[in-house]
């Protein structure tokens, strides 16, 4: 537009239009959505777009999710780490237990000074404002925390440890298939998921098939047993039941001669004081959000086959538990 005062020209700017004058802010909003529900190709046929620009839209859209949810200051955060690809590679995740939804995603690996970088994002005066973090028995997460948040309590993830009695039961079981012979060992073989899945969550075959192996090995139907009572140790309300519970399941286990349990509780013994503090009222938070937030993520790269765009990937885990952007968002900076 030409300005006979200005003697110069000038570009209107129009509400409805984005940056790039090849889309509106409304199609690109449109784009976005369909990108939180489907796979990006889907989305690209359906749109008639290249998958690049499908993404390049579907970037803008959870980049205004961010900005309009802003960085909170959690009081409880849970830490967990994910790999993004084979050979060891990891990236840290840490969420917001309370608003259940992830705050962060980056680092190297899983070292202290990579968790050292969310604490340096999240600033000295809202690292202050922490008061209890959930994770795993990983001994740099806790000097990390220690260092950077010695105001924090630790609980240690009820996952995580149960991950380790499960890993113990299986040892029973593969040492009893290796022990027996003949017809006694046709009880045990198959049998592994059956063995490590809780009660409620076999199927009629299944239960039927572990009544019939724990009928048939006593020292399974021992090992099981203990598996499935332990459980309860998160539910006690004073850390003095719950020691008194601990030390009768650890005395059930003489002269059972189960070395992969005794290894065990030895390591929760060594660990007691995280397992313990979930006790406590102020620590009574939701221990699953954790383990939900990452099976949704694992979803996500099962979806994509993988992100190579791991900026991208970061955007994807964070904006997928954010609300959807409003329909007046298409007025904003998209």
């Amino acid at each position: 537009m030409w300005c006979p005062r200005c003697r110069a020209v000038f570009v209107e700017q129009l509400d409805w239009l984005a940056k790039n004058p090849r889309y509106t802010q409304r199609f690109a909003l449109q784009v976005g959505k369909l990108c939180h529900d489907m796979p990006n190709k889907a989305v690209a046929e359906i749109e008639h777009l290249h998958h690049s620009t499908v993404k390049d839209l579907d970037k803008l859209y959870m980049q205004q999710q961010l900005a309009r949810a802003g960085t909170p200051a959690p009081r409880a955060i849970g830490v967990d780490e994910i790999a993004i690809r084979k050979g060891h590679k990891y990236r840290i995740v840490v969420s917001d237990l309370e608003r259940a939804r992830p705050i962060w995603f980056g680092g190297q690996g899983r070292r202290e000074e990579d968790f050292d970088q969310f604490f340096a994002a999240l600033g000295a005066k809202k690292t202050g404002r922490l008061q209890l973090a959930v994770m795993d028995m990983w001994r740099p997460f806790r000097n990390s925390l220690e260092r950077n948040a010695p105001q924090a309590s630790i609980v240690f993830d009820k996952f995580h440890v149960l991950r380790h009695l499960g890993d113990a039961l299986d040892e029973v079981r593969r040492s009893e298939y290796r022990r027996l012979s003949g017809k006694n060992r046709t009880f045990i073989k198959g049998q592994r998921y059956t063995l490590l899945s809780r009660w409620e969550n076999l199927s009629r075959d299944g239960r039927h098939s572990l009544k019939k192996l724990l009928a048939a090995n006593r020292r399974l139907n021992t090992a099981y047993v203990l598996k499935e009572q332990f459980g309860q140790l998160w539910g006690y309300q004073r850390e003095g039941w719950a020691r008194a519970f601990f030390e009768r399941w650890r005395d059930a286990l003489k002269w059972q001669r189960l070395k992969p349990y005794e290894k065990f509780a030895a390591m929760i013994e060594r660990h007691w004081d995280g397992i313990a503090a979930y006790c406590k009222p102020e620590n009574k938070v939701s221990l699953g959000v954790v383990e939900g937030l990452n099976n949704k993520i694992r979803v996500l790269q099962r979806r994509a086959y993988g992100y190579r765009d791991e900026e991208y990937f970061k955007l994807k885990i964070i904006s997928a538990f954010l609300p959807p952007l409003p329909r007046g968002a298409s007025r904003g900076p998209l």
